[in-house]
């Protein structure tokens, strides 16, 4: 070597008995159910038959319009077995990679400290044959990211646990195939949680019933059967016409017992599981670090029996999803009073729903809300922003300090001559809650001790 030159780098020779160092072994890549195709078809078997219109059969015959859904129901079927047999996933690192497409192969990476739930879910054709459907929320996310359909029971079960304890948001759990060294002990099964509470299904039922949509049901079925008998007229078209508009009326009620049937509410560490459904079973779990606002709700026919429904905002789920379902925002159905607030303070330590300091705005408000005057209310407590309003649907929305974004004052037209205004406090998923038209003075205290509280709050999480 010329004397004054620099030698290149050299890795450290390996010591002796030692292999090379090479990079981390990739998990193999795993394929969903051999079923799913077979479920997929029969998704794409419903939509064909109701594509097809009655017309279509009229024109060409029972026998033609068997064989064209036949052979549209196998094409459908064809390319979900394509689908399947290109479609894998597995684990590489922190992420969980989902490989499909035949033409355009697509790769997703879902980073898992974005994670923020894995739920199961189950349709019908589903539980009717074991399997089960895994779709991820990721912070930020548009909308439900890579669904996994389907799964094993037992297969979605163990691949939900090991993504939330990669995630941080469970126990981890081995990956698959990975060896247990000898005279380990074996992990223990995840914990099913604290159970909160269960509502009686008897209760849901009622509880639809209790609805304006219920009550004014017979009163539309008689009407539309006086202008029958009226006019003579029971023609197909005017019966089909009256049912369909009977069935949108009911849709509503019927879909909301259908998904809260069997509700179940548990608590697990920082977090809680919803069970419901009947047609379609669903397990959600609801980081508790991640809500927004808790909401109570008093319909009218309900404060009869005491009744009252609480719903969540979390921040990282969809709110543009087309199926509110996807969103976990059911805390309880229905409920009494004592149950919903034992349910709040496991949501909200220390916030007691019965003991809210709720003040109603200024008597000049009247003009403004000559009905509903007398609901209004909002208040400061220890450790929430709470506002009350509604005169037919009682509504109360109540703020953690800490998940306040920004604080707002507005003022209308008739408002600046009353002297009134209205305080908005924003939260991350859009909904915050709104004192309506407060004292403007008070108004201006209330905004700056909000701005105050939320960013003491902040500082001390």
């Amino acid at each position: 070597m010329t004397p004054g030159a620099v030698a290149p780098w050299a890795p450290p020779p390996a010591a002796a008995g030692t292999p090379p160092a090479g990079p981390p072994p990739v998990e193999p890549r795993q394929r969903l159910h051999p079923l799913s195709p077979v479920l997929h078809g029969a998704k794409s078997l419903v939509v064909v038959i109701a594509g097809l219109s009655w017309s279509t059969l009229s024109r060409v015959g029972f026998g033609w319009f068997v064989a064209m859904v036949v052979v549209l129901a196998l094409g459908a079927t064809v390319l979900a077995v394509v689908s399947w047999w290109n479609t894998g996933y597995h684990v590489v690192g922190r992420e969980l990679r989902i490989h499909e497409g035949l033409l355009w192969r697509r790769t997703r990476a879902i980073p898992l400290e974005r994670l923020q739930a894995v739920e199961v879910v189950r349709p019908l054709l589903a539980q009717l044959t074991g399997l089960a459907e895994l779709r991820l929320e990721v912070v930020g996310g548009g909308k439900t990211e890579a669904p996994l359909a389907y799964l094993g029971v037992g297969d979605a079960a163990a691949l939900r646990q090991r993504l939330l304890g990669m995630a941080g948001r469970g126990a981890p759990a081995h990956p698959p195939g990975a060896a247990v060294e000898p005279g380990a002990p074996a992990p223990r099964p995840q914990a099913a949680g604290r159970p909160l509470h269960a509502v009686r299904n008897a209760d849901l039922l009622v509880s639809q019933l209790l609805t304006p949509q219920a009550f004014l049901l017979p009163f539309g079925v008689a009407f539309v059967v006086a202008q029958f008998l009226s006019e003579g007229s029971w023609s197909f078209i005017a019966v089909a016409s009256t049912l369909t508009a009977m069935a949108g009326v009911l849709l509503q009620p019927v879909r909301r017992v259908l998904d809260d049937w069997n509700f179940r509410l548990a608590r697990e560490d920082d977090s809680l599981r919803v069970r419901n459904g009947l047609l379609e079973t669903r397990v959600q779990t609801v980081p508790l670090d991640r809500v927004q606002t808790v909401g109570a709700t008093w319909p009218l026919f309900w404060r009869v029996k005491g009744w009252l429904r609480l719903r969540l905002e979390v921040a990282g789920y969809s709110a543009g999803e087309p199926d509110d379902r996807n969103r976990p925002d059911r805390l309880l159905p229905v409920g009494d009073l004592s149950t919903g607030a034992r349910i709040v303070a496991e949501v909200l330590p220390g916030v007691r729903l019965t003991g809210l300091p709720l003040v109603p705005p200024p008597a000049r408000a009247r003009w403004l809300r000559p009905l509903s005057v007398r609901v209004l209310g909002a208040g400061l407590d220890e450790r929430v922003f709470a506002v009350r309003w509604g005169l037919l649907t009682r509504r109360l929305v109540i703020v953690p300090y800490a998940r306040i974004q920004s604080v707002r004052v507005v003022q209308g037209p008739v408002q600046r001559r009353l002297r009134l205004a209205t305080v908005h406090a924003d939260t991350a998923s859009g909904s915050g809650a709104v004192a309506h038209h407060r004292d403007l003075a008070e108004a201006w205290i209330l905004a700056a001790e909000l701005t105050a509280r939320s960013h003491a709050a902040r500082l001390a999480r």
